[in-house]
């Protein structure tokens, strides 16, 4: 079921989406990213890196959003339908103190250890990064032919110039900012939070 979502949808997913794709791996992106790093040092340019790491990822995902989704990047209904049955009335228990808690349910969210849920959740971050830079000025113009703009891997975020994230949180203390040859010294904010410049980052 996985192998056939990901054929209907992939052809519908930006470029700058490297998580669960493909001949895609998080190695592409270190790669693309080290090279803007390279030629941003060559070209005497300043660049701001801000890497973001999103708090709770799969607990955040609203799912009537992702009921949506699937349709709008073409998902067979049947197997939406498949999936969306999956979660009606799903149920958890969970052990405190040696003991077995009651049934209750989650409303939100998509399974963790389910093979379904990293792609599940791409799906919502690659809508919700399409439709935060849809309108106005968004990433630079790297070349005269290519706009730069955001590197996509899991959870985590790499962006040239701001983020809109809707629903899903930053971690706070694991949000980053890189910045190289620049003189500016004034501090970054996201949500009212400034951020720590870094001299460097593991990227995952």
């Amino acid at each position: 079921m996985l192998d056939r979502m990901k054929d209907a949808v992939d052809a519908e997913l930006r470029d700058q989406q490297a998580g669960f794709r493909k001949d895609r791996s998080c190695t592409d992106q270190i790669a693309t990213l080290r090279i803007i790093v390279e030629q941003s040092v060559e070209w005497n340019s300043s660049l701001y890196i801000n890497f973001i790491d999103y708090e709770k990822a799969f607990d955040s995902v609203d799912r009537r959003t992702l009921w949506k989704l699937l349709r709008h990047y073409g998902v067979p209904e049947k197997i939406a339908n498949i999936i969306r049955n999956s979660y009606d009335g799903l149920q958890f228990k969970v052990v405190h103190g040696g003991q077995l808690t009651d049934a209750f349910q989650v409303r939100t969210g998509v399974r963790q250890g389910c093979l379904l849920s990293p792609f599940l959740f791409l799906l919502v971050v690659d809508w919700l990064m399409k439709t935060s830079t849809s309108e106005g000025k968004h990433g630079m113009q790297w070349t005269a032919q290519n706009q730069l703009e955001f590197l996509n891997f899991p959870d985590d975020s790499q962006c040239s110039i701001s983020l809109c994230i809707s629903r899903l949180q930053n971690t706070q203390g694991k949000t980053k900012v890189l910045k190289f040859k620049t003189k500016n010294t004034n501090s970054t904010t996201l949500d009212g939070e400034t951020l720590e410049d870094v001299e460097s980052f593991a990227y995952l």
